[in-house]
């Protein structure tokens, strides 16, 4: 499923206040840098084998360099890859890359036992984005019909989502301190020139673990989360 442009004024009703009553479980686990395709592979696992009971988790990554085109992505927005390898994956949306200095944030939830649709949880997780800007006193934006975060007209984090058997995968990508070169390399979300920015670029911290938490606690206030930091790496994901 892809993730939905929805109107500014829709989100705005959406995110007001969480929809549970009581903060609901999620473990939390950092990752570090890694490899694609293998943690892709993981969250797939993940989502197939939960059960009602599962908790939720999200996961932080920082990616090797790569360029992932979604379920729907033309081959053509990918100008000239090079080096950096090119997968196709189960998300929605067009193509994007992924890099060290980026936080990638896979929210693996069950949407309906937060008691929400697939256009509030794209709007929960934009607005989690736009607030944690707003720590760094820089505004911003949505984009009717193009899914993610703007500042002015430069793109500074871009959503991809899943939803199977009403429980989400794939996630945020928020562009930190990093070598945006590669984003030339392609019309970044199907979109021929689309700026793209980063928070250094934009005058906020260029370290991941100045922002990780502030993005953290956005993204539990959005969806009514205690958050559980776990150490190491989720099972699936060991070996």
């Amino acid at each position: 499923m892809d993730a939905v442009g929805v109107e500014a004024a829709t989100c705005a009703a959406s995110t007001d206040m969480p929809r549970v009553a009581t903060p609901l479980p999620a473990r939390v686990h950092d990752l570090g840098r890694q490899a694609y395709e293998p943690v892709w592979r993981a969250m797939q696992r993940f989502t197939d084998t939960r059960t009602d009971d599962t908790v939720d988790e999200l996961w932080l990554v920082e990616h090797d360099p790569v360029f992932t085109l979604g379920q729907a992505g033309k081959p053509e927005h990918v100008l000239a890859a090079g080096d950096i390898p090119v997968l196709h994956v189960d998300r929605g949306g067009q193509v994007t890359y992924h890099g060290p200095g980026q936080i990638v944030l896979y929210p693996l939830l069950d949407l309906r036992r937060l008691k929400i649709g697939v256009r509030d949880y794209v709007c929960r997780i934009e607005q989690a984005i736009i607030d944690t800007l707003d720590e760094w006193n820089i505004g911003a934006t949505r984009r009717e019909g193009a899914p993610g975060v703007y500042v002015a007209d430069a793109k500074v984090a871009a959503l991809g989502i899943r939803v199977r058997r009403g429980c989400s995968f794939h996630g945020l990508a928020f562009n930190i301190g990093m070598d945006l070169e590669p984003f030339h390399r392609i019309n970044p979300c199907g979109y021929q020139g689309l700026q793209v920015t980063s928070l250094q670029d934009l005058g906020g911290p260029s370290g991941m673990d100045a922002v990780k938490p502030v993005l953290l606690g956005h993204v539990a206030r959005q969806f009514g989360l205690d958050l559980q930091s776990r150490a190491g790496l989720p099972d699936l994901l060991q070996g």
